[in-house]
């Protein structure tokens, strides 16, 4: 297993949920981390809380950012892609709009462009993962854009693992998360997500860090790859 002492780490998405907690645990494995996100007030935030770690301000549809960031950074171990960075709709899919459905794909889109730009500072040794979900291969009615998404992230990295080798890329497909992504229920969010994982064989919502937990498992397994690593607590079972 290699170890991330000292290696140099991109996290895109960094700044909150599952990617603030792989900043956290990888940097606590010694590694330096740039951990990105779009929004100012959770770099400052963030900034403040983890000082052992570099946050910086940039969206996945910024090239001239993205590029900007990867050239500071210098050489580049692994990168991690764990941005959402677009608008979801939840409906069925003949009730969205052709741009309520396309939306979704800006997280894809993100991804493509986190790759362009980060991996030719990427060492022959480093690791790109990036994060999918659980609706990949198990959509619920109303999920079919988030579905699709997931779909075409995982079937991107099975095909850059093919075109990058030696450097490995692989995937981590959470299912239902505590993170801040519900945090729009409200005093309900806790009793939602309750609910909302009642038919999952554990019975519970994932942590962030619990899926941070593969995300390393990613970086350090230097045998891996073309990978789709499901942290669902058994939601994608029957």
């Amino acid at each position: 297993m290699g170890s991330l002492t000292g290696k140099n780490i991109v996290i895109i998405g960094g700044t909150s949920g599952i990617g603030l907690a792989t900043a956290i645990q990888a940097s606590d494995e010694g590694a330096n981390v740039w951990a990105v996100g779009r929004s100012e007030d959770r770099v400052k935030s963030a900034a403040s809380q983890f000082p052992n770690i570099n946050f910086e301000a940039c969206d996945t549809h910024d090239l001239d950012g993205l590029a900007k960031l990867f050239k500071s950074v210098g050489t580049v171990d692994h990168i991690v892609g764990a941005a959402t960075g677009a608008n979801r709709t939840m409906k069925p899919f003949m009730e969205q709009t052709a741009e309520q459905f396309s939306e979704a794909f800006d997280k894809f889109w993100g991804y493509c462009n986190v790759v362009r730009q980060g991996v030719p500072h990427l060492t022959d040794t480093g690791s790109v993962t990036l994060v999918s979900g659980t609706p990949a291969r198990k959509c619920n009615p109303g999920m079919s854009s988030i579905s699709c998404v997931g779909n075409a992230v995982e079937a991107l990295t099975r095909a850059l693992a093919t075109e990058l080798a030696p450097r490995r890329v692989n995937v981590v497909a959470p299912g239902t998360t505590n993170t801040g992504m519900f945090d729009w229920m409200g005093d309900k969010k806790d009793e939602n997500l309750a609910n909302m994982s009642k038919g999952i064989l554990l019975q519970r919502a994932g942590l962030p860090e619990e899926v941070a937990s593969a995300i390393l498992l990613t970086l350090t397994n230097n045998y891996m790859t073309g990978v789709t690593i499901d942290v669902d607590g058994g939601q994608l079972l029957p």
